[in-house]
């Protein structure tokens, strides 16, 4: 077997120089770095040793030289045994409630519990288990000891701390440790029933009253209107912050945070309405600008900024002295992350992007510069905490007026793959991101060179001394309002392909993650928000991985393009889909269904040069109808589709096979609705493609009309797929 494998190696010409050692190697597999992985044909490509070295490096662990690599190797065999306790245990609800502590043999030792609540109890003393003394390297000695945790322990994030007595009762050293405690799964089966809903980019999503582009009342309009007619959810874009500054970025991918939301979604007032004072001339004018912007086929993020800047900031200066005891208690109620996201922006406002260009001092939180500039900077820092109070209070109010409307599940949030890696997450955590690295993924059949989505990790070994607080702060977050969470790339809970910081995507490889912990936690999260979990889980996926999503029962995701009948060469009957799944005609990245049907797709990938090696536009448009063909052979067959069909009759009888599946939940496309055949993002371009700025529009003689939502609720196209969906059982109709 290692003789094929190093055959293959040197087969593909992946030999990259230096040879990985077998104590590097060794080093590497104990903090999880993978030293080769399977791509997607199969074949075993090993990583080159200096992208194992340049992992390895980046988590804080010298391996340069092999005098570096034993010590490494040493310390991760000891390092259990220098813990007195463990640094994060997470227990499922049901498991035995035990920690093993590891003190000096003989040794008294108290411990006490800290839980989430604030209470603080005295444990029983650990009980020290029979077995040999470990010596370390230094001369101390360790023994195991079990501690005995309270049987009734709730849910959440505790902590205990444990004190080695000196002969006199003095305190000779002390540790503590979190103790997790999580549910066995994600809220599921019994949460939600057989239903139906929304998929859309709300920005795209604008009415008579938008300010140039969708914001938080508008999807509050079309979640309590869709409940209506029996749709039960709304699955947005990721509302992550993006920088304050010029130009704004347009992809919700790419945000600056993920833990904070981004104000441009705020819901703004009539300019008329707009309070009468001096500063608010000039915002009323530029609301009306930005408001003229709802009937033009592209959104200016840029002008909208613009105008809701102007008209919050006049707001925010007049604010009444109970509102500023509101911010106050807000800002107490959300800590240190809301003033480090609030500092950031300042600094980027004052300093541009990214924060690694800043003045030396400023590029940490926990500067001595940053402590001054936060107290001269005050008042703006204030600002930047009321915009954040003003998206919670709006988030709140859409997803209870849903709810209350007959929306079982309201809003699903998107969480994108990471941040920035100059943006506010990145500076604020810099201590838990792997910045010398970035997410991306490894070459396969269409895309050659792989891909390197410019943004960092976290880093697996910070993961459990934080007790997990970046990640489960995160999720916090982005479900505090929410029916569900849709997680992008849900494999990088199990791994993340890592791509040193100046190489080729060619030269990643794959990184680990305590998928166990971070599984428990992200059900811990979903529960105590009462959502449903969502992974995306398409494309090559590891064996085991969507068994262990299903167990703890995180949704699949479906694409009708894609399902394929894994025994027959043709695409998956209707009765043959999973049933915890979210099944969808497309994805945000994929062309809708007007644009697949009519073969827009190919014919922008042939002018835009995407298509992969070895293609031709011939055989591209050859195999799309193929594709038609298939499909068109797979509705008949449902006897969803008749003898000439319309491309209104074809979109209907996708949907109409998507309400007969299995699946929990299917979500239809807005755009789909009114026949646009535009994708939101082309995979592979930034300005060659409008990117995240097309409105929902549906065509028209002179290219595409904008549709906005007080017309979308009249249009036919929504009967029509109503009626394609009536197979569906919603709470709404129950």
């Amino acid at each position: 077997m290692e003789e094929d494998r190093r055959s293959r190696e040197h087969a593909r010409g992946r030999s990259a120089g230096e040879l990985i050692t077998t104590s590097l190697s060794s080093l590497a597999t104990a903090h999880g770095v993978d030293t080769g992985y399977e791509d997607d044909e199969g074949v075993w490509r090993p990583a080159p040793t200096a992208s194992v070295r340049a992992a390895l490096r980046v988590m804080g662990i010298p391996c340069d030289t092999d005098e570096e690599v034993a010590r490494a190797l040493r310390e991760v065999e000891e390092e259990q045994w220098r813990e007195l306790v463990p640094a994060c245990t997470v227990l499922r609800e049901h498991e035995a409630r035990t920690l093993t502590l590891h003190p000096p043999p003989g040794a008294r030792v108290t411990a006490l519990l800290r839980t989430e609540a604030g209470e603080v109890r005295d444990l029983p003393p650990p009980v020290a288990q029979t077995g040999e003394v470990v010596t370390l390297r230094d001369g101390d000695e360790r023994v195991a000891a079990l501690l005995d945790l309270p049987s009734e322990l709730t849910l959440g994030y505790h902590e205990v701390e444990a004190s080695v007595l000196a002969s006199d009762g003095a305190v000779a050293s002390r540790g503590t440790g979190h103790v997790i405690v999580v549910p066995p799964a994600c809220p599921g089966r019994d949460h939600v029933g057989r239903s139906w809903g929304w998929m859309l980019q709300l920005y795209a999503l604008r009415s008579e009253r938008s300010w140039g582009m969708g914001d938080l009342r508008d999807l509050e309009e079309l979640l309590r209107w869709g409940a209506g007619i029996g749709a039960d959810f709304a699955l947005i874009n990721p509302l992550h912050a993006a920088a304050p500054v010029l130009p704004q970025e347009s992809s919700p991918y790419y945000p600056s945070s993920r833990r904070f939301v981004n104000p441009i979604y705020l819901a703004m007032p009539e300019p008329s309405r707009l309070p009468s004072n001096g500063g608010m001339e000039s915002a009323r004018r530029a609301g009306e600008r930005a408001r003229s912007g709802n009937r033009e086929d592209h959104i200016d993020r840029d002008r909208v900024f613009a105008a809701k800047s102007a008209a919050l900031e006049a707001t925010f200066a007049e604010l009444e002295p109970a509102e500023v005891a509101d911010l106050d208690a807000f800002r107490r109620g959300e800590g240190e992350a809301l003033e480090d996201f609030a500092t950031f922006c300042v600094l980027a406002e004052e300093h541009g992007l990214p924060f690694q260009d800043w003045p030396t001092g400023l590029r940490h939180p926990r500067s001595a510069e940053v402590a001054a500039f936060r107290a001269e900077r005050g008042d703006r820092i204030a600002y930047h905490c009321w915009l954040q109070q003003l998206c919670d209070e709006q988030l709140r109010a859409m997803q209870e007026s849903a709810i209350a409307a007959g929306a079982s599940l309201g809003v699903i949030h998107d969480l994108a793959v990471g941040v920035d890696k100059g943006g506010a997450d990145a500076w604020a955590l810099q201590d838990d991101l792997a910045l010398g690295v970035s997410v991306g993924a490894p070459p396969d059949a269409f895309n050659q060179q792989g891909q390197d989505w410019q943004q960092p990790p976290l880093l697996p070994n910070r993961l459990r001394l934080t007790g997990y607080a970046p990640f489960r702060d995160m999720l916090a977050a982005v479900l505090r309002h929410a029916g569900g969470i849709r997680i992008d790339h849900v494999l990088g809970l199990f791994r993340i392909f890592w791509i040193p910081e100046g190489s080729s995507p060619v030269d990643g490889t794959y990184v680990r993650y305590p998928t166990s912990d971070m599984l428990g936690i992200l059900a811990l999260e979903a529960t105590r928000a009462g959502a449903i979990v969502i992974g995306e889980d398409l494309g090559t996926v590891a064996p085991g991985v969507r068994e262990a999503l299903a167990d703890q029962q995180v949704l699949s995701s479906s694409v009708l393009y894609f399902e394929r009948d894994p025994h027959a060469d043709r695409p998956r009957r209707s009765a043959d889909y999973r049933a915890d799944t979210l099944a969808s005609v497309t994805t945000h990245d994929l062309p809708t269904a007007a644009g697949w049907w009519s073969g827009v797709d190919v014919e922008l990938r042939v002018e835009l040069g995407l298509l992969g090696e070895g293609s031709s536009p011939a055989g591209e448009r050859a195999q799309k109808r193929e594709a038609i063909g298939e499909m068109e052979q797979l509705l008949r067959d449902e006897g969803l589709l008749g003898d000439d069909p319309g491309l209104d009759e074809r979109i209907e009888a996708m949907h109409a096979f998507l309400a007969r599946t299995p699946a929990r939940l299917v979500a239809v496309n807005v755009a789909d609705v009114v026949g646009d055949e535009r994708q939101p993002n082309m995979p592979g371009t930034v300005d060659e493609y409008p990117n995240w700025r097309l409105p929902i529009a549906e065509p028209s003689a002179d290219g595409h009309t904008p549709i906005l939502l007080e017309a979308l609720e009249r249009h036919p196209g929504v009967t029509r797929l109503r009626e394609a969906l009536r197979a569906r059982t919603t709470p709404a109709e129950a």
